[in-house]
């Protein structure tokens, strides 16, 4: 019986493992020995769409990285969520009281970065205190010396309406009163009530002439050209009066006071 006792245990294993050697769970088969087949079946399954042979398919080329955001650019170049006036030249811009007037600000977000008013590199053999305006880019500069100039941009007149050449600011004005010439009249002949029979238009927010105006002379004879401010802020950087040099009226009030008395002026 003893016998018995120890036998049938180790009988009783011996029937179990030969049971469970069909399930390759004591001994797995892993094709060891077989170094293409273990590669076939463990390598990962992409997804492959019928009729694209992946052998064909050409890699994407490595992207430039981005220098500057673009995301949610608006019609005004704004990116929502981030910061994209200078407060510098919100100030420069903002509303502004002068006189018996109050200027509005001007939307600095919708006027191109360069034709807003700056200090810039300029060399230049006119002496300081000369106004330079320059019609193909449509800036005009205020010469400070030593190589620096105070640079603004300008709208102008169109072809056939311009005057250039070289020429004295021999009168300064403070919200001018504005007088069509004669030939504006009669080109334009609704503008008749603002004749000089008539006394002109007064000073104010819609005067053509803006906030100052500044007159050109040659040879002692009034050119009836003028650099002056104006309250259509969108033709900067255009070509659409009938010949002066037009400015923002914030910056126009900020070169009248540059300006000296009978400055020189050089329209190129």
């Amino acid at each position: 019986m003893n016998f018995l006792r120890r036998v049938f245990p180790i009988a009783g294993l011996v029937i179990a493992v030969a049971s469970l050697s069909g399930c390759n769970i004591l001994i797995p088969d892993v094709a060891a020995d077989s170094p293409a087949r273990f590669v076939q079946e463990t390598s990962p399954v992409f997804y492959q769409p019928p009729g694209v042979d992946p052998r064909r398919v050409r890699p994407i080329p490595d992207q430039p990285v981005p220098q500057t955001r673009e995301l949610y650019k608006t019609q005004f170049h704004q990116t929502y969520g981030l910061p994209v006036t200078n407060p510098v030249h919100m100030a420069m811009y903002g509303e502004l009281r002068d006189a018996d007037f109050t200027l509005p600000a001007i939307p600095v977000s919708r006027v191109q970065p360069q034709f807003l008013r700056q200090e810039v590199d300029y060399q230049t053999t006119e002496r300081a205190g000369t106004v330079v305006v320059d019609t193909n880019a449509h800036f005009l500069y205020f010469v400070e010396g030593n190589g620096k100039a105070m640079r603004y941009g300008v709208g102008l007149g169109r072809d056939g309406y311009a005057w250039s050449g070289r020429g004295v600011i021999q009168w300064k004005q403070k919200w001018p009163r504005w007088t069509p010439s004669v030939e504006m009249v009669s080109r334009q002949p609704e503008v008749r009530p603002f004749g000089a029979e008539n006394g002109g238009m007064n000073p104010g927010l819609m005067n053509p002439l803006g906030a100052r105006a500044m007159y050109i002379f040659k040879d002692g004879q009034d050119t009836l050209y003028r650099v002056h401010g104006t309250p259509d802020w969108q033709s900067i950087g255009k070509a659409t009066s009938s010949g002066c040099v037009r400015m923002l009226n914030q910056d126009v009030i900020d070169l009248y006071d540059r300006v000296p008395a009978r400055a020189e002026i050089v329209v190129m």
